[in-house]
């Protein structure tokens, strides 16, 4: 192995280590280390070791190793940020996902959604599956703020099935820097949903900090 790989070989890793446990990339995340071949040839030879894993087609991650559990499963916005690619590519968890997260439902969906503004793509991680869904400048407005979480999360459960107990829920989890987003987001989400953006965020208008 000559000096030139060594050094490459030397960078890739400590990148890699850099980054920490549960780092998800792709050969994109170091292009500027060296040659596409250069960097394959690194990624092989670590692969190969045993220090990374490769998830997918182009798609590798320094497991996160617990004592009793073994080798994790990486988290899903690891994965769909190694699969954005770029920075400059926004995400938006959607669906059911985006419920979860807010605490709406109990369920971690085996079908993941993130709307994004680069090109679609999925990709299967162990039982579950990943989609980064391209869609309409509207819906990725409000992309990585509160606001988007509620939008989408709401649009998932539906109108109907918005009652005061899930609205409760909502505003447990609101934080008055949230509350002022909501206020400065409702027009980007549908009119019912508005109008539960707008209540929330007055709330926080109205009561003490």
């Amino acid at each position: 192995m000559g000096k030139h790989t060594q050094s490459i070989d030397n960078k890739v890793i400590n990148r890699v280590y850099g980054h920490g446990r549960g780092w998800v990339f792709t050969a994109a995340h170091f292009s500027n280390l060296g040659s596409r071949a250069a960097v394959a040839s690194a990624l092989k030879r670590y692969l190969h070791s045993g220090i990374i894993r490769q998830l997918a087609r182009g798609l590798y991650d320094y497991p996160r190793i617990d004592p009793e559990l073994g080798i994790l499963t990486p988290s899903p916005d690891a994965v769909a940020k190694a699969l954005a690619g770029r920075d400059a590519v926004r995400l938006q968890p959607s669906g059911a996902y985006a419920a979860n997260l807010l605490g709406l439902s109990t369920q971690v969906p085996m079908k993941i959604v993130y709307l994004t503004d680069g090109r679609s793509r999925t990709v299967k991680i162990g039982k579950k599956e990943i989609h980064l869904k391209k869609t309409t400048p509207l819906n990725m407005a409000t992309a990585g703020r509160t606001s988007g979480l509620v939008i989408q999360a709401l649009r998932y459960l539906g109108q109907k099935h918005v009652d005061e107990g899930v609205i409760k829920d909502l505003d447990r989890r609101l934080d008055a820097d949230s509350r002022r987003q909501l206020l400065k987001d409702v027009r980007f989400a549908p009119a019912w949903i508005a109008d539960i953006m707008r209540r929330l965020g007055k709330k926080g208008e109205t009561e003490p900090a």
